[in-house]
């Protein structure tokens, strides 16, 4: 991310995501900035910062503070507080055989990012990823409280898509549930565009990272796509939130969360009893 603005605006959503994950409420935030003040210069440093707190405001909560440190090349982040009802918080270890699988932003930000750092992502794709990844997850957090989570409640786990991609996170949710998942990759939501920067072979290292470690636990279907084994391992920056919900209550929250602002509410797969791997990739 080139942007100074944007780029605080980005680490910020990021941030604030693992409290709406929880289907908490941000109430404060304090700043973490390490910073090469010499060579940069303040100014950079102060749209970092102004693109952060916009995110802080955006979401309802306060920006209390925070530190700074000299440092060879930015870095920036937030240390966010939350409210929730600590008897109804969404974690990834609630998920029920007959569940579904709903994401709430599209897939292919690592892929997308990949490519304009090599010059080969169309601008119109390369600000479709970014807008995406400064999004908020607020829909989510707001929506898992109004529709309600516990085990006799329409929502039963959740968790934020991030670095480790779909496979990662979801892998953590199968484990912590005793639970086995099936994806189905022609429902999974995508940025326009990212198809052709798949088949032009502009992929991250974070994705074999991801295959390699999830390897012995996932198995995918002989047919499956090529497209659906890298979209489901490419890491996100600010990724959605992937909640987990008893059929019968999945279509209000799909509308839900459309009616909150979601980018997409979209089916992505379904929670099997334990079986012999961990997940299952299938078109």
């Amino acid at each position: 991310m080139d942007d100074a603005y944007t780029y605080g605006q980005i680490a910020a959503a990021n941030a604030l995501s693992d409290v709406y994950a929880m289907g908490g409420r941000p109430v404060t935030a304090m700043n973490i900035l390490c910073f090469p003040i010499d060579d940069r210069g303040p100014e950079e440093a102060a749209e970092i910062i102004a693109g952060g707190a916009s995110k802080v405001q955006e979401a309802g909560a306060v920006l209390v503070g925070g530190h700074s440190v000299q440092d060879s090349e930015p870095k920036f982040g937030m240390s966010v507080t939350g409210l929730i009802d600590p008897e109804h918080v969404a974690s990834n270890a609630g998920a029920k055989p007959g569940d579904l699988i709903v994401l709430t932003k599209p897939l292919g930000v690592g892929i997308i990012a990949t490519a304009a750092r090599a010059d080969a992502c169309n601008p119109v794709v390369y600000q479709s990823a970014v807008e995406c990844m400064k999004s908020l997850n607020a829909p989510a957090g707001a929506v898992m409280a109004l529709l309600g989570i516990g085990d006799n409640l329409p929502v039963h786990a959740a968790t934020d898509i991030t670095g480790f991609g779909v496979l990662g996170h979801l892998l953590n949710v199968a484990r912590g549930s005793h639970v086995s998942l099936r994806l189905w990759g022609s429902s999974l939501p995508t940025i326009a565009g990212v198809d052709t920067l798949i088949e032009a072979g502009l992929l991250t290292g974070g994705s074999v990272a991801n295959r390699d470690y999830s390897a012995n636990s996932v198995a995918f279907a002989s047919d499956v796509h090529t497209n659906y084994v890298e979209l489901v391992a490419d890491p996100q920056t600010s990724g959605g939130i992937a909640i987990v919900v008893a059929p019968d209550s999945v279509d209000r929250l799909r509308t839900e969360l459309l009616a909150h602002g979601a980018l997409v509410a979209d089916v992505i797969g379904e929670v099997l009893e334990p079986g012999e791997v961990e997940i299952e990739v299938c078109n």
